[in-house]
Parts: C-alpha cells; sequence; structure tokens
C-alpha cells in the first residue's frame, strides 16, 4: 500500500522555509498534517496518534529533537540531505527525505517540490511513500554516502551561487548587466546535461592559453585572484593541461 491508497497523518516540526514549502506542497495529497510545532513547542508527544513526524528543523538540531519525543509507533522524518538516520534514535522507525532542489520561501519551494523533483531517501518505506505523494523521482542514498552526496548538492547550488556573485562583481565594472551572463550559464549546462563536464569544458585555461589568464588577472581586483585562479587549475586539470602557476607562484 502506497501514500495514494491512504490518508497518512503527520505533525511537523519546524515551519521554516523547508518545512512551510514541504505543507504546501502536501496540500491536496493524502498527507494531512495534524499540527505544526515550532521553536519553544512541547515534541514529547509529537509521534502520538500520528502516522509520521517530519523533522524540519536545522540539521544540528536534529537528534536533540528526535531525543526529546517520546517513542511511538510514528515514523521519524528528517529532511536533512547530509545527516544519516542514526540521528533519529532512540526511535525504531526511521526515514529521511531529502529534496533536490533549492527553496527560497513557500510558495516557490513548493511549487518546486510537486515539479517532478529529485529526492535523496532512506530508511522506512515511508519515505519513499512522501515523494509518490508529491509526484517526485525517489534515489536511495546509501547510509555511508550521505555526506558525498550532500557535497555534491553543496557544490552545485550554494558554491554556483558564489560564482554568480564573483560575474556580478566583475560585470559592473565595465557596466554590463550580469544577466547578460546568465543565457551563458543556462547554455552550459545545457552542454553539461547532455555532453558531461569533460566534453563541455572550453576556455583558456583548457586550452593552455596563460597569456589571456594574465590579461584576466590585470583587470580583476586582488580579492578576485584567489577564486579565479583556484578555478582556472581546476579547469587545466579537467581539460588534461599542465597545472597552471601564476608568475608569482613560480617565484618569478
Amino acid at each position: 500500500m502506497t501514500s495514494s491508497d491512504h490518508s497518512v497523518q503527520f505533525r511537523l516540526i519546524g515551519p521554516g522555509r523547508a518545512g512551510a514549502s514541504l505543507l504546501a506542497a502536501l496540500e491536496s495529497t493524502s498527507w494531512h498534517c495534524r499540527e505544526v510545532l515550532g521553536r519553544g513547542d512541547d515534541v514529547v508527544k509529537a509521534g502520538i496518534g500520528v502516522d509520521a513526524v517530519i523533522l524540519a528543523v536545522p540539521d544540528d538540531a536534529i537528534a536533540s529533537v528526535a531525543a526529546t519525543i517520546a517513542p511511538s509507533e510514528a515514523v521519524l522524518v528528517h529532511l536533512s540531505g547530509a545527516k544519516t538516520l542514526d540521528v533519529l534514535a532512540p526511535h525504531d522507525r526511521r526515514a529521511s527525505v531529502h529534496p533536490l532542489v533549492s527553496l527560497p520561501d513557500a510558495a516557490v519551494g513548493a511549487r518546486r517540490l510537486r515539479d517532478n523533483c529529485t529526492f535523496a531517501v532512506s530508511g522506512h518505506r515511508m519515505s519513499t511513500e512522501l515523494v509518490e505523494a508529491l509526484g517526485g523521482r525517489p534515489i536511495a542514498v546509501p547510509e555511508q554516502y550521505r555526506a558525498a552526496y550532500h557535497a555534491a548538492a553543496v557544490i552545485a547550488a550554494n558554491h554556483l551561487v558564489v560564482l554568480c556573485a564573483q560575474i556580478e562583481r566583475v560585470a559592473a565594472g565595465p557596466g554590463i548587466p550580469a544577466d547578460r551572463y546568465w543565457d551563458l550559464m543556462a547554455t552550459t549546462l545545457d552542454n553539461v546535461r547532455s555532453s558531461g563536464a569533460m566534453a563541455s569544458l572550453t576556455g583558456p585555461a583548457a586550452r593552455g592559453d596563460h597569456q589571456t589568464i594574465v590579461s584576466h588577472l590585470a583587470a580583476l581586483a586582488p580579492e578576485e585572484h584567489e577564486l579565479y585562479l583556484a578555478l582556472c587549475r581546476a579547469a587545466a586539470e579537467l581539460g588534461g593541461q599542465p597545472p597552471y602557476r601564476h608568475d608569482h607562484e613560480r617565484g618569478g
């Protein structure tokens, strides 16, 4: 039996962006929220009278919140990408569901969670049932690979934003609107999606064109050099070029 065959009653702990997004996404599904509990609320009896308790709290708070909840027949579900099921001790019925998508606010988050979203799942079958209720795509991530899975997610989301911020800063110099570069990024991601990262790599570092890199560094503010050079080195390696070293690193 799946979640589409019966109603699932749950409580939600943590009405932040992730919790609010999930709550809104589950509206009009067979999953019904009995109560939303936040900071300062008594969660000891959260598992009484429901099928599941969803912990949408910060990663470092999951273990302490789970330990406060009295054991029951409810399945405890956390939304962390990095944490294993061990943080839900002492409860026997455990699951994790992590959406592989950013959730900036409840409205946008709910829409993305219902849009064929990929979710990393583990533990009790209720994790897969939750994803099925949202029309998503579950992928099983073994416990020993949770940190690696989440590190890749951080690189794909958070580190990409760091690069976008650098683009905004550098483009501001010549007065070029940063959004002119977003189409370039989008087409690059399309190339990666269709052909893979290595086949999609272009640019001076991949070609071994060091003089172009030198000209870039001369145009960039000194505080931009570290990030730019780190990525040049990685691009050179991916492109099969000798490791790039700037003049001051060669002792010149």
